[in-house]
């Protein structure tokens, strides 16, 4: 039996172990998509206990407590720090399987140096060596950043955002780079509750009046550019689904006034303005070089009631079945025909699309750079051992594996860097055992550098860092 997360923890063969602890641990991390406040980086936020570092925010904690039937008190609740972590100590073990019991230990481990178990019983004494080690100077946000040996942190921002904290931690002179993303969802979503605020708030972030569909546009090149000057990489599109919907301008225009009125809107109605605008920001990021991500295939706030009583982002949100296939080889072949599809990064939350998105990568790769279309890393519900395996075997099937950008936390968390190891410990497994199968050759010198470059190097390529 082997012991409970030890050196070679996942490593089932000798190539697996050479390859992780000569080449994929020593790397730095590109961690080019979070959810990090830039603030907290820039003041240095210090942490009281466990509970603040640990469970504010992150919903994946959340989603066990709540499944062992922990009271929302002790979640988002006034229930005290204490509390909260007794809650979560006690659910925790009965989490077997799930990647959070990993991530957990890999996290106590690396940053509080505890190789027990977390319970009920052990509570205390974690709660306790927290609090010793919080105390010290160097566990702040960015120590925290410095000792997981993060060369870049990619926040994920606002296109009204003045991105003030970005410039304050340039000037700082902090060594790890934090470079703005660009999220114009709310530009996007005329469905949704808020539009119209959120237009009156791009036009003063803009100094432009937006009148029309094309203001909006034109706004929003104002914001990519700003951002640009701020040093960003990349941007992010969250989508129920991917859209591409052909209309003429006068559609497109009549959607948008009707949105502003607050009147009712068609699918199609809908489609239409947000495949003008996600065309017209995807030329914008090729011709700054940026790269392009785009999420999709999450059911968002299906709890109606949680979400009236706790609002979006608070861990309610599922894995949902679309039909995006055929709008995204839509959307990318419009952009291949006007030599303006930038780098691309496809994430979905379900499964059941990695095997179509491999086949899509091979359809619009280009010399620009290696791997420009991207199939991302599991992402969020596939961010577990199976999740990844399959998803780097999919991209091994029908793809280069060695031209993979590797992983990201998108979370909330600060100890969060965790993740990567355990993708980079799954990562060399899987290299390992083709290799031990005689499935390739074991020629270690070239298997080290593979390894380096999906767990650092292609990702600094690709963002240009």
């Amino acid at each position: 039996m082997k012991p409970f997360l030890s050196k070679d923890f996942l490593l089932s063969n000798p190539t697996a172990v050479t390859l992780y602890h000569e080449h994929a641990a020593h790397m730095p991390i590109y961690d080019y998509h979070c959810h990090i406040d830039p603030k907290d980086i820039y003041e240095d936020r210090r942490f009281e206990n466990i509970t603040q570092v640990w469970l504010g925010g992150d919903h994946y904690k959340w989603r066990i407590m709540r499944s062992n039937g922990v009271p929302e008190e002790y979640i988002t609740g006034a229930a005290s720090d204490r509390d909260k972590f007794q809650k979560f100590a006690e659910a925790l073990p009965r989490a077997i399987g799930n990647p959070m019991y990993h991530w957990c230990h890999l996290e106590l481990k690396n940053y509080f140096g505890y190789e027990g178990a977390l319970n009920g019983e052990t509570a205390q004494k974690v709660w306790d060596l927290a609090l010793e080690k919080l105390a010290d100077p160097s566990f702040s946000a960015r120590g925290l950043i410095a000792k997981s040996n993060v060369a870049m942190v990619g926040t994920t921002d606002d296109p009204c955002s003045n991105l003030e904290y970005h410039k304050l931690i340039a000037e700082s002179g902090f060594a790890t780079k934090v470079c703005p993303s660009f999220r114009p969802d709310p530009a996007l979503n005329l469905h949704k509750v808020g539009f119209a605020s959120y237009v009156k708030k791009l036009a003063e972030a803009a100094k432009m009046e937006i009148r029309c569909a094309s203001d909006v546009a034109k706004a929003l090149t104002e914001r990519i550019e700003f951002f640009d000057s701020m040093g960003c990489r990349a941007a992010d599109h969250g989508l129920d689904y991917v859209i591409y919907q052909q209309a003429t301008a006068e559609e497109i225009e009549a959607a948008f006034q009707k949105a502003l009125a607050g009147e009712q809107l068609t699918k199609f109605e809908i489609e239409a303005y947000q495949t003008y605008l996600l065309v017209h920001c995807a030329k914008e990021y090729a011709r700054l070089g940026w790269v392009m991500q785009i999420h999709f295939s999450c059911m968002r706030n299906p709890n109606s009631k949680a979400f009236a009583t706790l609002g979006a982002d608070s861990g309610f949100d599922c894995m949902a079945v679309t039909d995006s296939c055929a709008a995204l080889y839509a959307l990318m072949d419009a952009l291949e025909k006007d030599n303006s599809l930038p780098k691309t990064v496809l994430y979905s939350l379900n499964p059941a699309d990695d095997q179509w998105l491999d086949t899509l990568l091979g359809a619009f790769q280009s010399s620009e750079i290696p791997g420009k279309i991207q199939h991302g890393s599991a992402w969020w519900f596939n961010d577990n051992k199976t999740g990844m395996q399959d998803q780097l075997t999919s991209l091994a099937n029908l793809g280069i594996l060695g031209n993979f950008i590797g992983m990201l936390t998108d979370s909330r968390s600060l100890l969060s860097y965790a993740r990567h190891e355990y993708f980079r410990r799954i990562l060399c497994n899987l290299i390992g055992t083709w290799v031990e199968n005689g499935e390739y050759p074991a020629d270690m010198e070239f298997l080290g550098s593979l390894v380096e470059d999906i767990c650092a190097n292609n990702a600094k390529r690709y963002f240009n860092l």
